[in-house]
């Protein structure tokens, strides 16, 4: 393969991971994992050095303009980071002592769950049960949907930091900015509406990635022909998904992307890290 080539599928991949990662506050990653070490090749270490870019990329391409139409809840999002941050930390450390289809067969894992938590949720259901945390912190809030503005309230907030905490170290080890976790924390744990977790996943995921990319960048993961075409896509894909979510007023159909493309995903790594492709 040329090296135009590779660049070539690498930018369609990535307009794509950033396009999906943005509707779904995933970050990219979930895409472009697979893509480099499945079908490009690369080695897995520095496929989650370049996730890591391409969720630093997604965030800012489309945390921006959800925050402009009030749907983040920025309030939350930057209460969750100190969690998300500080796992995401030690996740990296630990990362370059895992083997490889060991950090391959975890990624499936997590994102299985994570599909399957998010369809078992009712639709619909907005949380108005009072939480005195959630109330003492000023973490409810509202946003806009078919014209009109949507309250929410908050439950579990204790809880929803210490498994954030978590979300980040996953995030570390695996390289997908935990946003899978995140939006599964958000949407099924805390009650928050699905299209409020997924666009305040997408206004956090830069922060916690950053966390991570510096252990990356100092172990020589970060490889900067790779970095770049990824980058340019994931930022272009994020902007038009960004658009879309704006517009759309049913997070239904968001669900069902999100749960089947992870799945899919995840079924490849999985198999990959047991036969030993990595």
């Amino acid at each position: 393969m040329t090296v135009l080539t590779f660049t070539l599928i690498l930018l369609l991949g990535s307009y794509f991971a950033g396009l999906l990662g943005s509707l779904t506050g995933l970050g990219g990653g979930f895409v472009i994992i697979p893509l480099l070490t499945l079908l490009l090749n690369v080695d897995i270490h520095y496929a989650i050095g370049a996730s890591l870019v391409a969720a630093i990329a997604t965030s800012s391409g489309s945390a921006a303009a959800y925050v402009k139409e009030g749907i983040t809840n920025m309030r939350l999002g930057i209460f969750l980071e100190v969690a998300t941050t500080i796992g995401a930390f030690f996740g990296a450390v630990l990362a370059v002592y895992i083997a490889a289809h060991y950090i391959a067969i975890l990624f499936g894992v997590i994102l299985i769950c994570s599909a399957v938590i998010t369809l078992r949720k009712k639709q619909n259901v907005v949380n108005l049960k009072k939480s005195y945390l959630a109330e003492k912190l000023k973490l409810n809030s509202s946003y806009p949907e078919g014209g009109k503005n949507v309250a929410y309230t908050i439950s579990n907030v204790g809880g929803g930091f210490f498994m954030m905490a978590f979300a980040g170290a996953i995030s570390g080890i695996i390289g997908i900015g935990s946003g899978a976790l995140k939006v599964v924390v958000m949407d099924g744990f805390m009650r928050i509406p699905f299209k409020v977790s997924t666009t305040t996943s997408n206004f956090m995921i830069g922060v916690t990635a950053v966390a991570s990319t510096v252990v990356y960048l100092q172990r020589g993961y970060i490889e900067p022909g790779i970095c770049m075409p990824v980058v340019i896509g994931v930022v272009t894909g994020a902007l038009t998904g960004a658009k879309i979510l704006i517009r759309t007023t049913s997070s239904v159909w968001l669900k069902w992307v999100f749960a089947l493309i992870i799945i899919l995903l995840a079924v490849q790594m999985i198999y990959s890290g047991l036969t030993g492709k990595f």
